[in-house]
């Protein structure tokens, strides 16, 4: 199981601190795969891309506009957070429903 996230972002923390057999992917000094992004924009959609982060904010009108994968490769930290990679597949963000489906409690 991978986890891409961000160090110090406490979404991926706490989901690292229920996860312990899960691997973190720092996607600010790593980055993710393009493969992987491509297979979660198809997944998931346009909630890939992170809206109401700070470089969001940062990002001119026609940078915006660009395409997600594009925004994604330039700019890792737009990604909501964490993209879980498992042998069953792709979870985004650590929602109840992620968190069940993981868990298996």
């Amino acid at each position: 199981m991978i986890l891409y996230g961000l160090k110090n972002c406490d979404t991926c923390r706490k989901a690292l601190k229920q996860l312990p057999d899960a691997g973190l992917v720092d996607v600010r000094s790593e980055g993710v795969p393009t493969e992987l992004l491509a297979e979660a924009l198809a997944q998931f959609g346009d909630k890939v891309v992170n809206t109401r982060s700070t470089t969001w904010r940062g990002l001119s009108e026609e940078e915006r506009a660009g395409a997600p994968i594009d925004l994604l490769q330039q700019h890792p930290t737009l990604m909501k957070r964490p993209l879980i990679q498992t042998a069953d597949g792709l979870f985004l963000g650590w929602d109840k429903a992620t968190q069940a489906a993981l868990l298996k409690v």
